[in-house]
């Protein structure tokens, strides 16, 4: 098995979430099909910073969740890196799957009910909004695909490039706090995670090591981000909005 230099059974995961998107963009409007949505120019740049500051990294695995917006986020990044793998996709890292949001009469409204599920996630059959895919189903394909990619013995450093939701999902249950923390665990857009797994002999986690969270190389110290990722999303109009 390989490991990270200097350990005997360590490996590293670097978790993005995909650069900056226009959900409300003319065309995702116009057919309600969220996963085509692009990167713009913004996530783009996003994208680039966090591809520079990982450009002297050698990644031995990299995978993303297949929608365009991983994949976009995945190929930027690699291509800033001297030796690139070659790309992979797993349906499992795919974003948490939305219901149908309640009514509201504001945008804080509507920002306050959306909060109001992750708050929930760890509450028995709770969904992402009504209708919604469960949380723990969600965490459960998440955590999956994190643990078939840990359980190929070719790589010590791997780069995946998932989704605010699943990072969530993700992070919270690599600090052992199963969905209690899903909701305290911000994912900036283009931000990087970084955690360590040691293994323990047959192959499975004995240990997560959380080493750093939610880092935004396109703005180190965050100035002037003042606002959640939701809502800076919420600051265009929206209606009839699935998520």
């Amino acid at each position: 098995m390989r490991a990270l230099p200097g350990t005997v059974s360590r490996r590293r995961l670097y978790l993005m979430r995909h650069g900056h998107v226009d959900y409300f963009a003319p065309k995702v409007r116009a057919t309600g099909d969220i996963h085509s949505v692009s990167l713009t120019e913004r996530g783009r740049s996003e994208a680039e910073a966090a591809g520079r500051a990982l450009s002297h990294i050698t990644f031995d695995r990299a995978v993303c969740s297949g929608l365009p917006r991983t994949c976009e986020t995945a190929e930027i990044v690699l291509s800033c890196v001297k030796s690139a793998p070659r790309l992979e996709t797993d349906a499992d890292l795919i974003e948490l799957r939305g219901g149908t949001l309640p009514p509201v009469k504001s945008r804080e409204e509507l920002i306050a009910a959306m909060n109001s599920y992750f708050h929930r996630a760890h509450e028995p059959g709770a969904t992402n909004h009504e209708g919604g895919e469960v949380f723990a189903a969600a965490q459960e394909r998440a955590v999956r695909g994190v643990e078939r990619l840990l359980e190929a013995n070719d790589w010590h450093t791997a780069l995946i490039v998932a989704h605010e939701g699943i990072n969530r999902v993700l992070l919270s249950w690599a600090c052992g706090a199963g969905l209690m923390a899903m909701s305290s665990f911000e994912q900036d857009t283009a931000c990087i995670n970084i955690i360590d797994f040691d293994l323990g002999g047959t192959g499975g986690v004995r240990r997560a090591l959380i080493k750093a969270i939610n880092i935004t190389p396109h703005n180190y110290l965050k100035h002037g981000m003042n606002l959640t990722s939701l809502e800076q999303i919420m600051q265009r109009d929206i209606k009839d909005v699935r998520v």
